[in-house]
């Protein structure tokens, strides 16, 4: 089974609609769709979009799916979310119905499939583990066995982090599949393609159409969005050393004094 990859889309229309272009081109037997679809600036159109692709996609859930259910529904929003990130998850949630909450609600725990050429592979959000967890190109060696030690496939494929890579840890490859609407690094919308190898894609799009749309759509963070996601996307690298502290901190804080 060939399988496209296709992870972190936050509600940019316009890049997931580069992605399944791409996509169809290569005439994938499943797309996989790993999570945190809609929370961004056009959340309603976007899960649209996916909903019009039937039964084609598999979707597991991500931490912003999870989040954005909540948020529909009235519950408490993850207290360790940064304010401005609860804000645009309310935002999301105001503009979607009770169909749009139901298919994020459907999204599923990690998911395996057996890919050509490359065996077994789940597909998790942030790890197999917990959706929630981080894993970039620059977590030890050390910290990234233990994150896998129940992982029992040769492949993980991953997002969560905006950023692809490709490594391995003993005899596990670990890939993440960037993210389509929100990357660090270049701009462009980032995808998977796996079987018998794997290749790692970037699409470019038209983003003065792009931005003109995410403000169209009213997204009260649109110029921000268009700003640090769409032209000018943090460095990797930066972005890959922030969250490798912030998950050391958590990990001292699980620990206790």
């Amino acid at each position: 089974m060939r399988i496209a990859a296709i992870y972190d889309i936050h509600g940019n229309l316009p890049a997931l609609d580069a992605t399944l272009r791409a996509i169809e081109q290569e005439s994938p037997d499943l797309i996989v769709v790993g999570g945190d679809v809609a929370a961004g600036p056009l959340p309603r159109p976007t899960i649209e979009r996916l909903m019009a692709l039937g039964p084609r996609p598999h979707f597991v859930r991500g931490n912003a799916d999870r989040e954005l259910v909540a948020a529909f529904d009235g519950q408490p929003l993850d207290p360790t979310l940064p304010p401005v990130a609860r804000d645009q998850i309310a935002w999301s949630a105001g503009q979607i119905d009770r169909a749009h909450r139901d298919f994020l609600a459907g999204f599923t725990a990690p998911a395996v499939y057996a890919v050509d050429g490359l065996g077994d592979a789940v597909f998790c959000h942030g790890s197999p583990r917990d959706e929630d967890e981080v894993i970039t190109a620059l977590t030890s060696d050390e910290r990234l066995a233990a994150i896998l030690v129940a992982a029992t496939q040769p492949l993980v494929v991953c997002g969560h982090t905006h950023m692809q890579f490709d490594r391995r840890s003993g005899n596990t490859r670990v890939v993440n599949a960037g993210s389509v609407g929100m990357p660090y690094g270049k701009s462009g919308a980032y995808w998977a393609l796996l079987g018998p190898t794997v290749s790692l894609r970037r699409e470019r799009y038209d983003l003065d159409a792009a931005a003109a749309g995410i403000r169209a759509g009213g997204f009260p963070w649109a110029d921000d969005f268009t700003e640090h996601n769409l032209r000018h996307p943090p460095a990797a690298a930066e972005v890959a050393a922030i969250f490798e502290r912030l998950a050391a901190e958590r990990a001292r804080h699980a620990s206790g004094p």
